[in-house]
């Protein structure tokens, strides 16, 4: 049912145009002798039509309409009729000015009085359908989009475990690198889409090394010089392979695969970057990429404690690691303990059953 507040400090006006707005069908009309309580009622309501009198005592017509048009900007299609016995085109213009849809002179014409207001109430109903129905739309598209982004996730995920299965004793990497890829971009302050980003991206890092040989990639001892160079490759492998798509996500995640071997120093492969040089998504994996190896267990070595791991980030802060990424990830220990024993109860959950 359509609310019309008739605002108008003279009694016999108020109950005409109650009147006469009782003959539109399933219309409400709620009348208001105070212009500051009718101010008042629709600032805090929902109101399809306003009609509102110039001259009354403070507020006047035209600081109503001032007042409402200033105090509910999302209300800006709500139509207001301002009723005057003026015909100063100042007073018209500033009120057109100020947010008046349209005008009504006194003494008002029952006829012309209802086919405005009808008119401005249809106006009004339709605009409203209008609106909620942009509102549907853009509600359905964003669902829509959130689906995509989740699926595609979803498919860069199960792209980096393909890579990690071929690595049986890096179980459990992915998940937790990318929580300290998330954590250090955290820490450094970064816009939380861009965290979002760098957690769903940060698992394919060493996508490339579906590439590399099995001779190589599997080798129980260490590598010898020529099978190092080979190994660096999946660096390059990596970045080719996701370059090829377009999506934001997997070109971060192209950037990350290509640089995260990067040393703060210049050291590291496969392009010898230096300092800011290196990507920052780069700099970030490269830190959670080595911690997360540090402190866990394989076949060649112990797991290390978090301190231990903590100090040695910290003495190859500058040279191996960017300072900042690495102040970031040691004020928050407190979370890689809880990190840690997530995954641990997720893996052996899993192992169990």
């Amino acid at each position: 049912m359509p609310k019309v507040v008739v605002i108008d400090d003279s009694e016999s006006s108020l109950q005409y145009m109650a009147h006469t707005l009782g003959a539109i069908s399933g219309c409400e009309a709620i009348t208001f002798p105070d212009s500051a309580a009718g101010l008042k009622w629709c600032l805090h309501h929902d109101v399809d039509l306003i009609v509102v009198d110039y001259i009354m005592p403070k507020p006047d017509g035209l600081e109503f309409i001032e007042t409402f048009r200033r105090e509910r900007p999302t209300a800006p299609a709500v139509p207001i009729i301002m009723v005057t016995s003026s015909e100063l085109k100042d007073i018209r213009y500033m009120a057109l000015q100020i947010g008046a849809t349209d005008f009504l002179s006194k003494p008002l014409d029952p006829i012309e009085f209802m086919a405005r207001t009808r008119n401005l109430l249809n106006l009004h109903r339709t605009e409203k359908a209008l609106t909620d129905r942009a509102q549907w739309l853009a509600d359905q598209v964003h669902d829509a989009t959130l689906q995509l982004v989740e699926r595609e996730r979803e498919a860069l995920l199960l792209m980096g475990r393909a890579a990690e299965h071929r690595d049986p004793a890096a179980g459990g990497h992915l998940a937790r690198m990318a929580r300290y890829a998330a954590l250090i971009a955290e820490g450094m302050e970064l816009p939380a889409d861009t965290v979002d980003a760098i957690f769903a991206a940060a698992p394919l890092h060493d996508v490339g090394k579906i590439a590399i040989p099995d001779s190589i990639l599997l080798k129980p001892g260490p590598l010898d010089a020529d099978e190092f160079e080979q190994m660096k490759r999946h660096t390059s492998y990596g970045h080719e392979i996701l370059s090829a798509g377009s999506s934001p996500l997997l070109t971060l995640a192209a950037e990350i695969a290509l640089c995260h071997h990067e040393h703060y120093d210049g050291t590291g492969y496969p392009h010898r970057l230096m300092g800011d040089a290196i990507p920052l998504v780069g700099r970030i994996v490269a830190l959670a990429d080595v911690f997360d190896a540090l402190t866990s267990a394989r076949p060649y070595k112990e797991s290390w404690s978090i301190a231990a791991a903590a100090d040695y980030v910290a003495a190859s802060k500058g040279t191996h690691f960017d300072p900042a990424c690495v102040e970031a990830l040691l004020k928050s220990l407190d979370l890689v303990h809880e990190i840690q024993q997530t995954h641990r109860l997720a893996f052996e959950r899993t192992t169990v059953s």
